[in-house]
C-alpha cells in the first residue's frame, strides 16, 4: 500500500515536469530556470525510486 503512494508521487513529479516549465516558467528567459527545475525533479524521482525499491529482494535460481 505504501509503495503505491510513492509511485503516484513519482507520476505527480513527472506531470509537474511538463506543467511547470510551460506554465509558471514561461516568462523566464534564462535557460537555467527550467534546467534547475528539471534537475530538482530528476533528483526527486531518483530518491523516490530508491524508496520504492528499497524492500525489493533478489530471488536467486537455487
Amino acid at each position: 500500500m505504501q509503495r503505491s503512494r510513492w509511485i503516484w508521487l513519482v507520476w505527480a513529479v513527472v506531470l509537474l515536469s511538463y506543467l511547470v516549465p510551460y506554465t509558471l516558467l514561461t516568462h523566464v528567459q534564462a535557460w537555467y530556470g527550467s534546467f534547475l527545475f528539471w534537475t530538482v525533479a530528476g533528483l526527486a524521482v531518483i530518491a523516490l525510486n530508491l524508496l520504492i525499491t528499497k524492500d525489493f529482494e533478489e530471488h536467486g535460481n537455487d
